[in-house]
């Protein structure tokens, strides 16, 4: 629909909702509001407010809608391959902004930046993903890979092949993450003793295993607060 002019009525939304955000920022806004914003230049002559609101409904919310995978996205009416590629480069940006904010720090002084690192990399895959950080003498992040990528629950990993890894970037201790998709992060029997030869195997070595860290949907479980490290 036009207005008298023949100007879009969502024209004139799309102009109050610009200054919302830049008057009063992202807090004030709503999850679908913040992606109509970002929909804006990909779509730019289409009222997306109904699009933003059914992939919120869809993926959960904004994180949920960056992390699902293009074949799901293009799912939804009104998203092309081209729109779901815009919607990945958001969650690309979001991991780098986060890893930005770890890299080269050590993680004592930026632990909760650290727990943030992994949630944005973790709390919405839909599949079980093992990575491991690889910390230097000064408790520094100097790589994150990932090991292995599995089931809905279950992730194969060898502790020698972690072990391997981290000789080959002279790394003096590790952190081990994983997520779990169905959500919550208790650790599993399996992640216990798992964890338990993973310190095995490294302790020969005099690479210290910090923690075990399980990210859930919405917490992260940590194996050393737990003490089970």
């Amino acid at each position: 629909m036009a207005g008298a002019d023949g100007t879009p009525h969502h024209a004139g939304h799309r102009d109050r909702l610009r200054a919302r955000f830049t008057s009063a920022g992202g807090d004030a806004l709503a999850d679908y509001e913040l992606l109509e914003l970002f929909l804006f230049n990909a779509i730019p002559r289409r009222d997306v407010k109904p699009l933003a609101k059914e992939l919120i409904a869809a993926f959960g919310d904004l994180g949920g809608v960056a992390a699902a995978p293009i074949e799901r996205l293009t799912e939804i009416k009104g998203v092309s391959a081209r729109v779901a590629a815009d919607l990945k480069l958001l969650q690309a940006i979001s991991a780098r902004m986060a890893r930005e904010g770890v890299i080269d720090k050590p993680v004592v002084s930026s632990w909760s930046a650290l727990v943030n690192y992994c949630r944005t990399a973790l709390q919405h895959e839909r599949t079980e993903q093992f990575r491991v950080l690889f910390l230097d003498k000064k408790n520094r992040l100097i790589a994150d890979e990932i090991m292995s990528r599995g089931t809905v629950d279950h992730a194969p990993v060898f502790p020698r092949e972690v072990v391997k890894r981290a000789l080959a970037h002279e790394a003096s201790a590790i952190i081990l993450v994983h997520n779990h998709p169905s959500g919550d992060p208790t650790p599993s029997h399996s992640d216990v003793v798992m964890t338990k030869k993973m310190a095995e195997a490294a302790q020969p070595f005099d690479i210290v295993l910090h923690d075990h860290l399980v990210i859930g949907r919405e917490t992260t479980a940590s194996f050393k607060q737990l003490g089970l490290i």
